[in-house]
């Protein structure tokens, strides 16, 4: 390597030392990737995803603001895929079944019953019981 007026001249080879974050695709964007692109042409769609396992020549990775901001052309569909693996905040859904799984828990007849090892009322559909899992009879058996 040479020096030029404006210091030293770098090397056109590239350098082997690879960032191990993915990066977003978009020009000037240097934000870690959160999700990835892929277009299907033959169904005027762009699917958009969790981050692929490796970075794929045709699909691009984008960060979490231009993943949000994502339009498609006229004329196209966005599908957007939920990634599971994520942590998703609970649903009023699952809050109550958590709650009437803690009163259903917190009855204190049932409780005192299996307690003084009295007789249990069993469902007369209920065939076996393991733990707070129970198997039913059918209806029509």
């Amino acid at each position: 390597m040479g020096e030029s007026r404006r210091g030293p001249v770098k090397s056109a080879v590239p350098s082997n030392i690879v960032s191990p974050v993915r990066r977003c695709s978009r020009t000037a964007c240097g934000r870690p990737a959160v999700a990835t692109l892929t277009y299907v042409y033959a169904d005027s769609t762009a699917v958009l995803g969790p981050l692929a396992t490796y970075a794929e020549p045709h699909c691009y990775d984008l960060c979490a603001e231009h993943s949000d901001r994502l339009t498609a052309p006229r004329g196209w569909e966005v599908l957007r895929l939920v990634d599971g693996s994520a942590p998703s905040h609970p649903s009023g859904d699952d809050l109550e079944a958590l709650a009437n799984a803690v009163r259903e828990a917190a009855r204190p007849h049932e409780r005192a019953a299996e307690a003084g090892g009295g007789p249990r009322t069993a469902d007369p559909m209920e065939v076996a019981r393991r733990g707070h899992l129970r198997v039913l009879r059918s209806p029509d058996s």
